[in-house]
């Protein structure tokens, strides 16, 4: 059946096919190259040598999985920026060392067991681990459905009142609530969230605006989730009709208010923001506290959280309720792999680092410190190249990590011989179809095909993955694009997905 596309995604694949199919010709080169593989790796060295290129930095290899030969490589030693591609690494580390089955168990407890009437005389803790799936579904509409397994944990365990606190004991984690090398500017927006050991709805909550009936008058703002604990200070004002659309919301970081400027048209489209909450535990007691309430549960105490460097609450002698456990380790890692989710990865990287503690470590040492140490062990267990991969955290928001194309392809290696290899490449998004590359690189040869992990900084992308070439042969690839100013009209993505449509184009094979 002809498939028809829309006038954008057709001239989008329009723009990189046209670069694949023209001619190069090097400069004291012959116009007809000895071979395909030559042919491509002037295609490829052309594109990247152009003159708009000439501040920016580059590091490329491409390499086959079937006959382990190099089909082309560029400064693939020089260290990067990886951006999001730092998942990668997170990934295979979590895979290699729990498995695709594995999954985060958070322990329910109490202060006292319940009596034969079902009254807790004391408080209910939930001891957070780093679940990172107590999130509600696609469009984020069923929030109060994150908190049945809870209710249904303590409705098992005979618990019908409550005397004391509802507590979320977030102090698992030893680290404080931001990655190592974020900027201040990264706690303002969603992909900041705070990382914590009790999270909920990813850390963040939704902020709808919306244009009052008439000009003059304040937006109407309300908050999609409840409990959140944040507070909304409006300097908004609704515009004449057709008028401009302009809104700023930030959250003085420390602080529980939203800050809300601007102004949308009468008539106008609402606005969606995404808010992250300060103290997510804090925000999960109190909404289970209310969902409880809810289900005929009484808690007559407060909702309280606690975090590190507080001490964890009750003590060695509580009594064990239940627990909750999370999906398996194969979706927790796509569920951070597609949508590029950072808080998701870091809950990951700091549940492996605290799984490792060592019981002589330093009260001060934290978990991130500690996977990273762990992630360089793996690297050098498996003889890969562990003194090119600089990290600070693992989701890739600190300008700080820094890798080579070189390590990235040796880690899509080995994991694609793998006991998990199927796991991790169905974690990776696929062009046109989904996760981060679903918009990506349709209607051309890699479309179903290249299935890669992208990273996005201001001046740092990168695209890194696999794609099954014209001829079938299987390549493992990583392009790395930093300190690149990219021109009007373009995002700096459809440099990296030109050569990718040419590896999947490719229909010669290594010589």
């Amino acid at each position: 059946m002809k498939r028809i596309f829309p006038l954008r995604r057709t001239l989008r694949a329009i723009a990189l096919l046209s670069f694949c199919l023209l001619p190069v010709v090097a400069q004291g080169q012959p116009a007809n190259p000895a071979t395909p593989a030559a042919e491509l790796r002037e295609r490829i060295e052309a594109h990247i040598k152009q003159a708009r290129f000439s501040g920016a930095l580059w590091s490329v290899k491409i390499v086959s999985l079937d006959t382990g030969r190099t089909l082309f490589e560029h400064d693939a030693d020089r260290l990067m920026s990886p951006a999001s591609n730092a998942k990668l690494y997170v990934g295979a580390l979590a895979l290699d060392r729990f498995g695709g089955d594995y999954r985060i168990v958070t322990p329910i407890q109490a202060t006292a067991a319940p009596d034969r009437a079902g009254k807790v005389k004391g408080d209910v803790i939930v001891r957070g681990r780093g679940d990172p799936s107590w999130k509600s579904g696609p469009g984020r509409t069923d929030f109060r459905a994150i908190f049945e397994p809870f209710v249904a944990v303590l409705t098992k365990a005979g618990v019908r009142r409550i005397t004391g606190d509802i507590v979320a004991d977030a102090t698992y984690f030893q680290s404080p609530p931001n990655g190592a090398g974020w900027t201040a500017d990264d706690l303002n927006d969603d992909y900041g969230a705070e990382i914590s050991a009790v999270a909920l709805e990813d850390n963040y909550a939704g902020l709808r605006i919306t244009p009052a009936a008439r000009a003059g008058q304040p937006c109407e703002l309300a908050l999609l989730q409840p409990h959140t604990g944040l507070v909304l200070d409006n300097r908004t004002v609704t515009t004449a009709e057709g008028g401009p659309r302009r809104i700023a919301v930030r959250r003085i970081f420390g602080e529980n208010t939203l800050h809300v400027w601007g102004g949308l048209p009468v008539g106008g489209k609402e606005e969606i923001f995404e808010a992250p909450v300060p103290r997510p535990a804090g925000w999960f007691a109190a909404a289970l506290k209310a969902a409880l309430g809810q289900r005929g549960i009484r808690v007559d105490g407060q909702a309280r959280s606690l975090r590190w460097p507080e001490p964890s609450a009750g003590g060695a002698n509580c009594i064990a309720l239940g627990e909750v456990s999370s999906p398996p380790m194969r979706e927790l890692v796509a569920a951070f792999m597609k949508p590029s989710q950072n808080l998701e990865t870091d809950l990951i990287f700091a549940h492996l680092g605290e799984s490792l503690r060592a019981a002589d470590a330093p009260a001060w040492r934290t978990s991130e410190e500690i996977a990273v140490e762990a992630l360089e062990a793996f690297l050098r267990k498996n003889g890969l190249p562990a003194a090119a991969v600089r990290f600070e955290e693992g989701s890739g928001l600190s300008r700080n990590n820094l890798t080579t194309a070189n390590a990235t392809v040796a880690v899509l290696k080995f994991m694609a011989a793998h006991r998990d290899a199927g796991v991790f490449v169905d974690s990776l998004p696929v062009a046109g179809v989904d996760g981060t590359l679903r918009r990506r690189m349709q209607g051309t040869p890699a479309e179903g095909n290249v299935r890669a992990k992208t990273g996005s900084l201001r001046y740092a992308k990168a695209l890194s993955g696999y794609v099954t070439s014209a001829a079938g042969e299987r390549l493992a690839f990583s392009l790395m694009l930093n300190r690149d100013v990219v021109p009007p009209g373009r995002n700096g993505r459809e440099e990296l997905d030109a050569i990718a449509v040419l590896l999947a184009g490719f229909g010669g094979r290594l010589e």
